[in-house]
């Protein structure tokens, strides 16, 4: 039930992300410098890459459960770049029919830790913190004279 909806959706969706590219392309009036179309080219560009952005979100929708996505969604504030590098590893799973199901919460964790496992046995430094404390030369009490 809820395939069917997501589909009408997304096909309804992609219409009229065509049928404005389709509108602008054709009402494309000469820029300032005398150039027919330069601005179409870069709505046309746009509404493509925004048509590709959908249909990922549309497919990792329908390979990640709910709380999955939360998690992945969580990380995306924290890190945008890990979450990125895991998004495009669970689209590629699941083009080459890696994945079996949908994804869970502790899945993407194991994903998540196999993903900082390579990327640290690739050279980069493992994030961790270190405290640095300051140590005081002296520490007594001799410097004040409270006794009266």
């Amino acid at each position: 039930m809820e395939d069917a909806e997501l589909a009408a959706i997304r096909a309804a969706r992609l219409q009229q992300l065509r049928q404005n590219a389709g509108s602008s392309s054709s009402s494309s009036s000469p820029t300032p410098q005398g150039i027919p179309g330069g601005s179409s080219n870069n709505e046309a560009d746009s509404a493509k890459r925004e048509a590709e952005e959908q249909m990922r979100r549309d497919l990792l929708a329908t390979v990640l459960d709910q709380k999955a996505r939360e998690r992945l969604a969580r990380i995306a504030l924290v890190s945008p770049t890990r979450s990125s590098q895991i998004e495009s590893i669970l689209l590629r799973m699941a083009q080459t029919g890696q994945l079996r199901g949908r994804v869970g919460e502790e899945q993407l964790i194991s994903l998540l830790e196999q993903a900082e496992d390579a990327q640290s046995k690739a050279g980069n430094k493992k994030g961790a913190i270190v405290y640095q404390r300051r140590k005081e030369i002296d520490d007594e009490d001799d410097d004040f004279d409270f006794d009266l």
